[in-house]
């Protein structure tokens, strides 16, 4: 299966996104398609060998809409690192150039269909434009200005012909939206007048109307794209971070090269207040950097030999070399730029019911119309007039518009200013679902503690602290594992000799074993030495209870059958757990935690932090029925956080997944949303975000119902019996338009937001 991103113009509502869906959905081959309003953007996945961009292309723009498909869309992955960089360049310039055509082209329509309606309008208002200029009409003007008024406008319906071609085409293939609202009501008033200024029947011509409406609806698009514009302000501000040339080693000089012809393993020089240009690892140097733009962190961070640069964070004091490691769209600014326009073009589920009202609002709309129509002309006995601008005024004031922008526009805003603050939301789902978790998992080890596990305590028996740390070492050299890292780590550092281990086997939530020379040596925990019969004297399980109490991880390391002594390691919690964890409480969710540690250590960690509930002795692949459990048969939601690793079948199990950065690689596949920093604060930042932007939803598509439920009976004529209120639909069509740019400008108040501690 592919996967492509179409930028789609001329969608105007959640119909035409709906309308897009529908068609693109019943193309063979075609497993999924996914229409965003607010981006104007559309994701598709399909079969490569049944259909291609071409054909996707093509069905888009046979119902009217314009579809612009990357040229590069039918090729396969890129291998050469400047390729990448270039494509995800090319990127970002395609879809800016759409923007600005699409904004041109509208700022063109509404000024030229302005001027020609401000001429209608002063032809249609003769006695009142002579009062004000003391001027009299000629002749010629009174006797032609049907004619007149005709001949201009005409070139405004031209101007915005697309809107009559795409409504009409919707209404024949029976799926009808914004367009067919706009193309009914305005070509009812123009076809009317047409029939009156040539004489066909009697009655007053109605031009200035329908160029009015046109070019209030077309001015509405206009200000609503460029509103729209503004919600991407996030990621147009991470492109813009991005640098276009690196100083790069190359033939013993340093080389000024574009930065897509930087390639992995090139060494680059950064100096005192440049842009760092792709990720890479310190080699000679050290200075300080800020990350702020990527993290949100504040304070800048102190860079050494061996430290990891990120491409874009800006190097503040001294200068230093640093190897490529990512370069394109490789590098951590890229992963975030598209996890962020991924998330910004997903929908939450919350837009399933404007999704619901919208399929079916526009035939109710035109069923509206038609009704009040016949009776204030067949029942009530009106004027053919009269009946016509109820009409008029039914079929333009109704907008799927506000519906449809309710929810992406807020989606938009709310994972921007996540991204901002080092929170990345990879769908809109975990956006809106995360602040409705009762609790909240968290694993250990590297999550709520430093994960970086040091050696405290070795208490030998029959032999010295040296000479059980080299045993245990030699044992523990094939381990991957935080215990064994330490271990190994240790006695590197005190300088001990250890030897080649051999039948090396792991056994997960246990410990190892290996033939150390002569002899067996195992190391795990009191259970393993249980299931291998070890003989653990009192004296040392007195000890190990004693160790465990203080928090401390304890290893039991064996030989020949018999216990040889103990190792305490030390993993302490981050500096703010203990606060991510009050504040947790204080907004009344409950906490958890899951480790294989034994109870006692556990239990120790766990008093440090503040967590309520602890699940310890759990084994790595029962970390997720773990989850399952307190997840109750769904009626308790459960949020995880762990390192996205190890734990991604506890994320994957989670009602919400919160993956922990790791490094310079944020594209974590499990979960659902990514913690840059490390920092558990940024869960408490993460819910405070979800609850915001679902309260700006929902004030959203309140309005939006509000708004049609109001509107629309006033428009059919429900205030004129009682007080002789007939709505124009001129004004109609304002509020139409004003109903859209409300909600899109409540989403952008969102750009004043910060998190609170």
């Amino acid at each position: 299966m592919a996967k492509i991103t179409i930028n789609v113009t001329g969608m105007d509502c959640a119909s035409c996104a709906l309308n897009i869906e529908r068609t693109v959905r019943k193309l063979e081959g075609v497993k999924s398609a996914n229409v965003n309003l607010a981006t104007n953007r559309a994701t598709v996945e399909y079969d490569e060998g049944k259909i291609g961009p071409g054909g996707i292309k093509d069905a888009i723009e046979g119902i009217g809409y314009g579809a612009d498909v990357p040229e590069d869309a039918d090729k396969k992955t890129r291998m050469a690192a400047g390729e990448e960089q270039s494509e995800f360049e090319e990127g970002l310039d395609r879809e800016k150039l759409a923007r600005e055509r699409e904004l041109s082209g509208l700022k063109q329509r509404v000024t030229w269909s302005a001027a020609l309606t401000v001429l209608v309008l002063a032809l249609s208002l003769p006695e009142m434009l002579k009062s004000l200029v003391a001027l009299e009409y000629p002749d010629f003007f009174m006797k032609n200005m049907a004619t007149l008024q005709f001949l201009l406008a005409t070139p405004v319906l031209y101007l915005n012909r697309e809107l009559f071609v795409r409504g009409l085409r919707g209404l024949l293939r029976n799926m009808p939206g914004m367009d067919t609202l706009v193309a009914l009501g305005v070509g009812t008033a123009y076809a009317y007048s047409v029939l009156v200024g040539f004489g066909f029947i009697a009655g007053s011509v109605y031009y200035e109307t329908a160029t009015l409406l046109l070019t209030f609806i077309i001015l509405g698009k206009y200000l609503e794209a460029v509103a729209k514009g503004r919600t991407s302000e996030a990621i147009k501000r991470l492109i813009g971070l991005q640098p276009r040339t690196a100083l790069v080693v190359r033939g013993g000089k340093e080389t000024e090269v574009p930065i897509k012809d930087v390639i992995v393993g090139d060494i680059i020089v950064v100096k005192p207040g440049g842009r760092i240009p792709v990720d890479g690892v310190v080699q000679e140097g050290e200075s300080s950097v800020d990350e702020s733009m990527i993290s949100g962190e504040s304070m800048p961070a102190h860079k050494k030999e061996g430290s990891f640069v990120i491409g874009a964070t800006i190097n503040r004091t001294g200068s230093f070399r640093f190897k490529a490691t990512k370069v394109g769209s490789g590098t951590m600014l890229a992963q975030i730029i598209k996890l962020v326009e991924d998330a910004q073009g997903s929908k939450a589920p919350i837009q399933r019911l404007a999704d619901l009202v919208a399929g079916y609002f526009v035939q109710g709309v035109i069923l509206l119309a038609l009704v009040a129509f016949g009776y204030w002309y067949l029942v009530a006995g009106k004027a053919l007039l009269f009946a016509l601008t109820i009409l008029v005024s039914t079929l333009i004031i109704a907008c799927p518009c506000a519906m449809g922008l309710a929810t992406p526009t807020a989606v938009m805003m709310g994972t921007g200013k996540g991204a901002e603050n080092g929170v990345l939301f990879k769908n809109a789902e975990s956006l809106e679902l995360l602040h409705q978790a009762k609790i909240i998992v968290f694993d250990k080890t590297g999550t709520i503690t430093k994960g970086e596990a040091i050696v405290t305590d070795i208490v030998p028996v029959k032999m010295n602290e040296n000479e059980l740390l080299a045993l245990a070492a030699s044992a523990e050299k094939g381990s991957e594992h935080a215990l064994a890292e330490a271990i190994v780590g240790k006695a590197k550092l005190d300088g001990l000799k250890t030897d080649v281990a051999k039948s090396f086997r792991a056994i997960p939530g246990h410990g190892v074993s290996a033939n150390v020379g002569s002899a067996r040596v195992l190391v795990g925990n009191d259970a393993f030495m249980k299931k291998e019969n070890v003989d653990v004297p009192e004296s040392i399980t007195k000890k190990m209870n004693e160790l465990e109490r203080e928090g401390k991880t304890v290893v039991i390391v064996a030989a020949k059958g018999k216990a040889a002594g103990l190792i305490a390691i030390a993993d302490t919690i981050k500096e703010h757990s203990k606060a991510a964890i009050e504040k947790l409480h204080s907004m009344g969710y409950e906490t958890a935690m899951i480790t294989g540690d034994n109870e006692r250590t556990a239990m120790a960690i766990a008093k440090q932090a503040g967590i309520d509930r602890v699940l310890a002795h759990v084994l790595p692949q029962d970390k997720a029925n773990e989850v399952k459990t307190l997840q109750e048969g769904g009626r308790h939601m459960v949020a995880f956080v762990g390192d996205g690793i190890n734990d991604a079948p506890a994320l994957a199990q989670a009602d919400i997944g919160i993956a922990i950065g790791s490094g310079t690689d944020v594209a974590i596949e499990s979960g659902g949303i990514v913690l840059v920093k490390s920092d558990l604060r940024d869960i408490v930042t993460a819910i405070q975000l979800s609850k915001y932007t679902m309260g700006k939803i929902k004030q959203n598509l309140f309005w939006a119902f509000v708004y049609n439920s109001i509107g629309i009976p006033i428009a059919m004529g429900a205030l004129y019996p009682v007080s002789g209120f007939l709505l124009s639909p001129v004004i109609a069509g304002a509020a139409m338009a004003f109903s859209s740019l409300s909600v899109v400008g409540n989403s952008l108040l969102m750009g004043g937001w910060k998190p609170k501690m």
